[in-house]
């Protein structure tokens, strides 16, 4: 059966693109109409030779990102939303996924399903750096209830989500990191270009020399004399504070620490528990147990320290406390989370207030970026600015005290 490509409009407004089997153009156009998108493009794809697929696996690039995880999960959700079988949207899937690692993952996974495997089960044999086990557990519950579709749409918004939310935390930083590049540029030439061409004409002048000029060429001196034994440590350094951080210990210490910054922990204290709420109301929807629901979300939450605090919710739970209350108990979870959280289950309806806790927390993560960035961008210039005034007053000092003498 013929596969024809599309890009369409959902109701919702958003645009979306993907592929469908159907017996001819007018067929598919009548499925997606049927499904109340509104068509822009449609054009059947050609199927592909052995050459051609040789030709499009030397294309695809050789890694795989979040991004293309949530692009997967996408057309992923589309292919079975449109009533394809799973093991043909995994054949499709295989064909149009642009990271190699995932597509040569689609094609293995393709032949467990054929096999007699589920999906869920074929791409958790692929390993948790590919499909984390949230995203395995969320489609093994889709298939149990028979909402696979649903459940892999939902991941694939929880996907696209965190992409959106860390290309904001990027954007935010790229000013300040560039500023701050230039400032220790400009520092680094200073003082390892200018000011030792300038020593020589104040070594003569002895103990007269201003303090601020003192200390600006004994710090030069001990750079010039020093600095391949400096660069040799800050690399060395960050090697091992890499390797620290790597072990179970050092990983809590850094989450902890990161948690405790100024300004800054309290960005990344939010930015967690958003995570935590959404993984956990894309869970319980899909129809994971609240028990492996928590603990999955804790894991998949992205700090040691909060995954610990998510464990001692999780013994709670299990010793009959409710959720809301247990969460109370830790003292970590923010009241608005707490309050939500009891809100649905008394309900019924807990993966709809998890979601909005989520929201709510992404936005205010949002606008502390914000502070955090206007705060930042005038404090590196104004550091810059003044070890520039001090260097050009440690400089000109001298200079003065000598036309001094001479009248």
């Amino acid at each position: 059966m013929p596969t024809f490509a599309y890009s369409a409009v959902e109701p919702s407004g958003r645009k979306r693109t993907g592929v469908l089997e159907a017996s001819d153009q007018s067929a598919a156009v009548a499925i997606l109409t049927r499904e109340g998108k509104f068509l822009l493009d449609i054009k059947e794809q050609a199927k592909a030779t052995e050459k051609t697929r040789a030709s499009q696996t030397e294309k695809k690039r050789k890694r795989a990102n979040r991004s293309d995880l949530a692009l997967f999960t996408r057309r992923m959700a589309d292919l079975s939303s449109a009533g394809l079988p799973l093991d043909r949207v995994l054949e499709v899937l295989a064909e149009q996924t642009e990271a190699l690692p995932l597509a040569e993952a689609a094609e293995h996974a393709l032949s467990e399903v054929q096999g007699g495997l589920p999906v869920s089960d074929a791409l958790a044999m692929q390993g948790k750096k590919l499909f984390p086990e949230v995203y395995t557990q969320t489609l093994r519950a889709g298939e149990a209830s028979g909402q696979f579709a649903e459940s892999s749409e939902r991941m694939a918004d929880l996907l696209e989500s965190e992409v959106e939310r860390r290309s904001q935390v990027t954007s935010a930083l790229v000013y300040p990191a560039v500023l701050t590049g230039v400032a220790i540029f400009v520092v680094v030439f200073l003082l390892a270009f200018v000011v030792p061409r300038l020593s020589s004409v104040f070594v003569g002048m002895g103990d007269s020399l201003p303090a601020t000029t003192k200390i600006l060429l004994a710090t030069t001196d001990f750079l010039t004399k020093n600095g391949v034994v400096i660069i040799v440590a800050l690399i060395v350094g960050f090697f091992a504070f890499r390797a620290w951080s790597r072990t179970p210990a050092g990983a809590l210490s850094r989450d902890r620490l990161l948690m405790q910054l100024p300004m800054a922990g309290p960005i990344v204290k939010k930015s967690t528990v958003s995570r935590y709420a959404r993984v956990l109301g894309t869970l319980v929807h899909g129809g994971v147990n609240i028990l492996d629901g928590l603990e999955l979300a804790g894991k998949a939450a992205g700090n040691l320290v909060f995954s610990e605090t998510s464990n001692r919710v999780v013994q709670d739970v299990r010793e009959g406390i409710p959720i809301a209350q247990a969460m109370k108990d830790t003292g970590e979870f923010p009241a608005v989370l707490t309050h939500m959280v009891a809100i649905g289950e008394e309900t019924g309806d807990l993966p709809k207030m998890l979601s909005r806790v989520a929201d709510s927390l992404d936005f205010e993560v949002e606008q502390g970026l914000r502070r955090l960035t206007a705060a930042l961008e005038p404090a590196i210039v104004v550091i810059m600015g003044g070890f520039v005034a001090f260097v050009i007053l440690s400089v000109m000092l001298p200079i003065f005290q000598a036309q001094e003498l001479v009248k």
